[in-house]
């Protein structure tokens, strides 16, 4: 059973989406076209679960599938879209989950919605600090399951989507 652990930030999560990044680049090689560090990890002073969410763009989606083999050679499991559609997923360490890898083709949405809502963290330290006691709390609450903590945060995501998206039209 996966359980969900929320900590303290950790400066050490820049470092280990670094060299996660190295090895992935290489993997993907001229597929790929960047990767970003996303999710709480990435906010300085966020609380989160101690994973870390590397998304990478690659040119095309349909040539993801191919590079599975290398993937599962440093540790990856591979998901296919796993609820998400134009998207592949990664995960490595099982139930102690280290890394998650999002892969997205250059056009798709997701990217930015990604991007956004970290920048839009970052630039506002009270909101990050209302998301990151909302994950303290909701860890809490649901220690032992992670459908249910994931689910507690969806509307503040929403929310924080919206925010955003408002915030870079501005920009």
């Amino acid at each position: 059973m996966r359980k969900v652990e929320v900590v303290s930030y950790r400066e050490e999560w820049t470092l280990l989406f670094q060299e996660e990044s190295i090895k992935i680049s290489r993997i993907f090689g001229s597929e790929c076209i960047h990767l970003y560090h996303i999710g709480s990890t990435a906010i300085p002073n966020m609380h989160a679960k101690p994973v870390i969410d590397i998304l990478v763009e690659v040119q095309k989606i349909e040539n993801v599938d191919s590079f599975n083999l290398e993937m599962e050679r440093i540790g990856y499991v591979a998901m296919g879209e796993n609820g998400i559609e134009g998207r592949r997923f990664y995960k490595k360490g099982g139930n102690n989950r280290s890394h998650h890898v999002h892969v997205f083709g250059t056009q798709n949405r997701e990217i930015q919605r990604h991007i956004v809502f970290k920048d839009y963290l970052i630039a506002h330290p009270h909101e990050a600090d209302r998301y990151s006691q909302l994950k303290q709390l909701l860890a809490k609450k649901y220690p032992d399951d992670i459908e249910k903590y994931i689910d507690g945060k969806n509307n503040f995501i929403k929310d924080i989507d919206a925010k955003a998206n408002r915030w870079l039209k501005a920009r």
